[in-house]
């Protein structure tokens, strides 16, 4: 089974001392990847996630983003039937998150691999094709992105307009459901830009301005686990995880 998996841990566990290629020649015997087939998929997977440049590089003169494509790599280097990826962009900046993903994306397309990840990143589990949310260890939601938020509810219209009572009144007369907050009317709506012009119609008063709101991962996170951060019987602070399949095999 181990030769079947590859894994990308949270924490780094290269060796800053080897070059990116003698982690991977290490990694090849621990998998007992066949002698004839080293150099060619050492090559393969560091053009995968654009490393081939550095090869020859100590790893400490690695960023951290450079390092974790480098054991992106590392974990499919034997070719496995499933990638398990342990929070791979944590701590890294926006950028090199976006660089992360290209490669992540790439193994998908070029590969077909299954990968399984965790993230508290909820825009990164849109990637998925598969998310379940996880709170007290517990799956609690399971579904594709777009069924998730489906099941958390409507679009949502928000309305400034230059008579919010006189607005919410004629709405509510036409059959919408409003809600008045401090200085916006919102409106529920199955599909929040095709009711955008009946809205306006139907509030009969000048509208100022209009702000359409689709379901996001992060309010189906919210939704299914609450706001409130918890901890755990050893004081530790705990909080849900998103844990996203992204391709199929």
């Amino acid at each position: 089974m181990r030769r079947r998996i590859g894994l990308v841990f949270q924490e780094p566990t290269l060796d800053d001392r080897l070059t990116a290629e003698q982690n991977l020649r290490f990694h090849a015997v621990l998998y007992h990847v066949p002698h004839a087939q080293v150099e060619e998929r050492i090559d393969r997977v560091l053009r995968l996630v654009a490393l081939e440049d550095r090869r020859h590089d100590l790893v400490s003169t690695f960023s951290g983003g450079m390092a974790r494509r480098l054991e992106i790599a590392r974990g499919m280097l034997h070719t496995p039937v499933v990638l398990f990826l342990d929070e791979p962009t944590v701590g890294l900046d926006p950028q090199t998150r976006i660089l992360v993903w290209e490669d992540v994306l790439r193994l998908r397309r070029e590969e077909q691999m299954t990968i399984f990840l965790t993230t508290h990143y909820m825009d990164e589990a849109e990637y998925a094709d598969r998310v379940a949310i996880i709170d007290h260890g517990q799956i609690v939601a399971t579904g594709s992105p777009d069924e998730l938020k489906r099941r958390v509810g409507a679009d949502t219209v928000e309305l400034v307009t230059a008579d919010n009572v006189a607005a919410a009144a004629r709405l509510q007369a036409a059959g919408f459901s409003v809600h008045r907050g401090e200085e916006q009317l919102v409106i529920s709506a199955a599909d929040g830009e095709a009711a955008v012009p009946r809205l306006i119609e139907a509030a009969g008063v000048r509208v100022r301005s209009v702000d359409v709101h689709h379901p996001t991962l992060d309010d189906v996170f919210l939704h299914y686990t609450g706001r409130q951060i918890r901890e755990d019987s050893a004081g530790r602070v705990q909080s849900a995880m998103a844990r996203a399949r992204t391709a199929r095999r």
